[in-house]
């Protein structure tokens, strides 16, 4: 694994990120919570804005970004523009972490402790792509549920990697 690699990926799903919360018909159905639904795309676009600025703008990269995780979990009816703006800043946080992470510091432990545990860098920095995915697929089924529509943004889209080449 490279930190190039994270880097890719990860900017690839903050964008699927994007294009679900522009997918969705208006302002209030992206907040909407249907019965057996604990969080609405706003607020998971939220925790993952906040949860990439957070690790890798602020531990790794320096940042100064100051995380609010129950805001994450709180706030209602912020609008698509400004949610754009944090997964943007979340983007820039990404590339900042990384621009610090050397193949050697993938192998030391990550400089905060997460949840009373020190964890290696490399390991954590996988769970957060994991992590970021996983929130993107609720995302995903939150507004198909809420608009009643099949339709796909291409989250997750294979040519969207770096590496990524077309075959004959």
């Amino acid at each position: 694994m490279t930190p190039e690699y994270v880097v890719r990926v990860l900017v690839r799903d903050v964008n699927a990120v994007r294009r679900e919360l522009e997918a969705y018909p208006d302002e209030a159905s992206v907040w909407a919570l249907p019965p057996g639904v604990a969080n609405s795309g706003g607020t998971l676009a939220l925790h993952i804005a906040g949860n990439l600025q957070h690790f890798f703008g602020a531990v790794l990269g320096g940042s100064g970004y100051k995380r609010d995780r129950a805001a994450e979990f709180a706030k209602r009816n912020v609008p698509r523009s400004a949610l754009i703006v944090e997964l943007e800043a979340a983007i820039v946080g990404v590339g900042l972490g990384m621009s610090q992470v050397s193949e050697a510091r993938l192998a030391e432990e990550f400089p905060e402790a997460i949840a009373g545990h020190r964890i290696v860098t490399g390991e954590w920095l996988i769970h957060l792509v994991s992590h970021t995915g996983y929130h993107l697929g609720q995302i995903d089924y939150h507004r198909r549920l809420v608009t009643k529509s099949g339709a796909t943004v291409g989250a997750m889209a294979v040519p969207e990697l770096r590496t990524a080449r077309k075959v004959a």
